[in-house]
């Protein structure tokens, strides 16, 4: 009985993308930590446990509710075919119903226990996502694109939990981490090419054999993190040691970047690898060290 349970327990996590969702409570953190400090109130409160607890439900949801839609492309490909649901051990049925309730849920919770703003806006980015990006996947490279709107949506669910309404620093939080999510989900991409083609997801690298555009957009919105990410010092929201670090952080994330240009390899090749799983790993250090930073030189 218990090792049922405990099997339970996991399959859960991995129909709710426990580590994604728990990446995503933790830029909404973040959103929440800036509201606060324009507020003058103190970040840690009850309403902070309210407004992660509820983006927690919405995101589990969200993420259960994308393998129901994909459980036959995930069966396809290797590095998800063990999931709950390929698998057999979880019904679509079951899925479901778990992730309508954690997403209606969680909407409902943050209407109630946050603010309708922030009920509305959590539950159109799970529409977005689930009705826009999860079909385009199959249909066209633009679905990154679409795909950048409710991924960088959490830092702006954190902001609105606490300040009720959008506000340019709102924006500029949204604007770092859309921009962040190309150099990051594009080195993915690459990096799994071969599965993408075989449950036929057109993300770029898949339709883009040379490879040729896709490191054309790596660099060009790695290079754009630099001035995005130092804007946040125009507007009061920290001071010269972010201005420093965000400029020294972001230099180095290109530096890693320029490895897929040189020399330039297709996506197909298998050398290329290497530099993609660079760059993943340094856009995976660059986002939390860029907004521990932000957070800890706020307002000086």
């Amino acid at each position: 009985m218990l090792q049922q349970f405990v099997s339970l327990m996991r399959d859960y996590a991995e129909l709710t993308k426990a580590r994604i969702t728990t990446l995503i409570v933790l830029t909404a953190w973040c959103g929440y930590f800036f509201g606060a400090h324009r507020m003058g109130v103190s970040s840690w409160s009850l309403g902070l446990f309210h407004a992660l607890f509820g983006i927690a439900l919405v995101s589990s949801g969200t993420a259960a509710l994308n393998e129901v839609l994909e459980s036959s492309v995930d069966a396809r490909m290797r590095r998800t075919a063990l999931r709950p649901l390929p698998s057999g051990r979880m019904t679509r049925a079951h899925a479901a119903a778990v992730g309508l309730a954690l997403t209606l849920g969680g909407s409902v919770y943050l209407g109630i226990y946050a603010n309708l703003l922030t009920g509305l806006l959590v539950f159109l980015t799970a529409l977005v996502y689930l009705a826009a990006y999860t079909p385009l996947k199959k249909v066209s490279p633009v679905c990154t694109f679409v795909g950048a709107f409710p991924g960088a949506m959490p830092v702006v669910l954190g902001w609105t939990a606490v300040r009720g309404k959008l506000e340019v620093e709102t924006l500029i939080l949204f604007a770092i981490m859309f921009v962040w999510q190309f150099p990051h989900f594009l080195s993915i991409a690459w990096l799994y090419r071969e599965d993408y083609a075989q449950g036929d997801i057109r993300m770029l690298p898949v339709v883009d054999s040379d490879g040729k555009s896709t490191v054309w957009r790596i660099l060009a919105y790695s290079a754009a993190l630099i001035p995005v990410s130092v804007m946040p010092v125009a507007l009061g929201m920290a001071g010269r040691l972010y201005l420093v670090g965000a400029i020294l952080m972001g230099a180095a994330l290109f530096r890693v970047s320029m490895g897929m240009a040189r020399p330039q390899l297709p996506a197909t090749a298998p050398a290329s690898k290497a530099p993609a799983r660079r760059l993943l790993r340094a856009t995976i250090i660059y986002l939390p060290a860029l907004f521990a930073l932000m957070m800890a030189n706020s307002g000086s």
